[in-house]
């Protein structure tokens, strides 16, 4: 896993720039928090790593991310679970921007990951129209593509290029979902350093 992120390292800047591949940065503990469960197990089965926005911060935004366990190899990215503020300026995003959505997750290669996928609504949240011509991902609560294989997928010899692939095929998601976010990050943070909050 560290060498896949520090590979990632070289290899995201030339698709998806603005996210990051750091091992201290991208890659989650070994071991689980156990205080409040009941299995009390310490080591976790899976080892994951996430590849977040520079800007935004770690589990923060869309991102991509991708585990291996043991009998399964997870590969996806997008907006998981978005706080209430963070899915209201998606949304105006999407509204704003219909077409640009649509055309990422209706291309031929997001298609084959299965299309966007999350949680969702059963009717158009409230405030947006429901005849708007982009209602059905106005539905969702969250954005995500993503791809999963047997375990031993994480050692065939194509492991990796097929991984960059699906980041790649991802990039263009990620990248819409986060526009909004960081607009808004900028726009405190300049409010912050003037004095207007």
């Amino acid at each position: 896993m560290l060498a896949i992120v520090e590979q990632l390292a070289v290899d995201l800047p030339s698709f998806a720039p603005e996210l990051l591949a750091d091992p201290k940065v991208s890659m989650f503990r070994p071991f689980r928090d156990t205080r409040f469960s009941e299995d009390k197990t310490p080591l976790k089965t899976n080892v994951a790593a996430t590849f977040p926005n520079r800007t935004l911060g770690r589990m923060n935004g869309a991102s991509f991310y991708f585990e291996v366990g043991p009998t399964y190899v997870w590969i996806g990215g997008g907006l998981w679970r978005p706080d209430t503020s963070q899915l209201q300026l998606v949304r105006e995003h999407i509204v704003a921007n219909p077409r640009q959505l649509d055309a990422i997750v209706t291309s031929t290669a997001f298609k084959k990951l299965g299309g966007l996928r999350g949680d969702r609504l059963t009717r158009v949240p409230r405030g947006f129209d429901r005849n708007h011509k982009a209602a059905a991902y106005l539905q969702h609560k969250q954005f995500m593509g993503f791809r999963e294989e047997p375990a031993a997928y994480a050692i065939s010899k194509n492991f990796y290029k097929n991984l960059v692939g699906t980041m790649r095929t991802l990039a263009p998601l990620i990248k819409f979902l986060n526009e909004p976010l960081v607009r808004a990050q900028s726009v405190s943070r300049q409010a912050h350093i003037f004095g207007e909050d």
